[in-house]
């Protein structure tokens, strides 16, 4: 694939990301192998029926999550990707009971594709600020 190629098909996933659980579950197929695999804080995500369970549970967690692309860089058959997220906590997510509270973070990915399709992610988000914005962990005080 170009990096043009690439880069339409991360801005297509976003898009589609953007439009809710149900149209993001039904296009997965369309943009992911079979066997993709995500690497993410503390755990790994092997093979797509996984991974749309992990996306099916955030979702849940998070109903209306927002996914704003802020950069991407592409190099070969991997593009890197930092992304703005924001969403209302309004399921149980990671064992945390939903809060009600709306959280924006930041996060990055490095993504690499085969076949026209995304075989294999590295991603991490501000898992610190997304805690404190939630209320489990205190902020510190600014000046002190």
């Amino acid at each position: 694939m170009s990096a043009k190629e690439i880069k339409a098909l991360v801005r297509r996933l976003v898009a589609e990301s953007n439009k809710g659980k149900a149209a993001f579950l039904a296009v997965l197929d369309e943009f992911y192998a079979t066997d993709f695999v995500l690497h993410s804080t503390g755990e790994d995500i092997r093979g797509i029926k996984d991974y749309k369970k992990h996306c099916s549970e955030t979702y849940s967690a998070f109903p209306d999550i927002h996914h704003t692309l802020d950069d991407m860089v592409v190099e070969g058959d991997k593009v890197a990707t930092r992304w703005t997220i924001t969403g209302t906590h309004k399921g149980e997510y990671m064992g945390i009971p939903p809060t009600n509270k709306k959280a924006t973070v930041w996060a990055f990915s490095i993504d690499r594709f085969a076949g026209g399709k995304f075989v294999e992610e590295w991603g991490m988000h501000d898992t610190l600020s997304f805690m404190q914005q939630i209320g489990l962990v205190p902020t510190p005080a600014k000046g002190k």
